[in-house]
């Protein structure tokens, strides 16, 4: 079966940790919980640094600081109403897997968090792919009804990988 994540590693130090076991987990437990069948898609991963991450949020959300984690949906499966549901049919793609979109997550901001908060790494690790890979199936948390429905669904894929809830 094909990987769902395209993995890019651009800091090193993420070879020490569990990131593609986790990111193919993330992805997967973002698809079954969001109800979506398929696993014909494919998610970009870039796996770098707080300087990095910092260059991409100032140039994508304006800004001019580093982040834990950024996605970019390659598709609008955005809800049309607040508190609504996201689109759940991805559309085939005759040349192969559907590309949801791109996500960059952040070595230094990554690792302070988890250590702030007294988590392992690899569960901080794995929540925030997930997060992001929500973003990309169309939950958001702009809005208040949104962000619950969000983190509802995050806690219930994160409780059955043996997670507790980050709320």
């Amino acid at each position: 079966m094909p990987e769902l994540v395209d993995l890019v590693i651009e800091d090193p130090r993420w070879n020490k940790t569990a990131l593609p076991a986790l990111a193919e987990q993330a992805a997967e437990l973002a698809l079954r919980h969001a109800g979506i069948a398929t696993r014909d898609v494919e998610i970009a991963l870039l796996a770098c640094d707080d300087a990095r991450i910092a260059t991409l949020n100032s140039a994508f959300r304006g800004k001019d600081n580093a982040t834990n984690v950024l996605s970019w949906p390659a598709l609008d499966l955005f809800p049309d109403r607040p508190g609504g549901a996201p689109v759940r049919a991805i559309p085939d793609d005759p040349t192969g897997a559907v590309a949801l979109g791109d996500i960059a997550i952040a070595f230094e901001t990554v690792m302070a968090e988890a250590e702030s908060a007294g988590i392992p790494a690899d569960h901080h690790i794995l929540h925030l792919i997930l997060h992001a890979c929500l973003h990309l199936l169309g939950y958001d948390h702009q809005i208040d009804t949104d962000a619950e429905i969000m983190e509802n669904l995050e806690v219930r894929a994160l409780a059955s990988a043996g997670i507790g809830s980050p709320y």
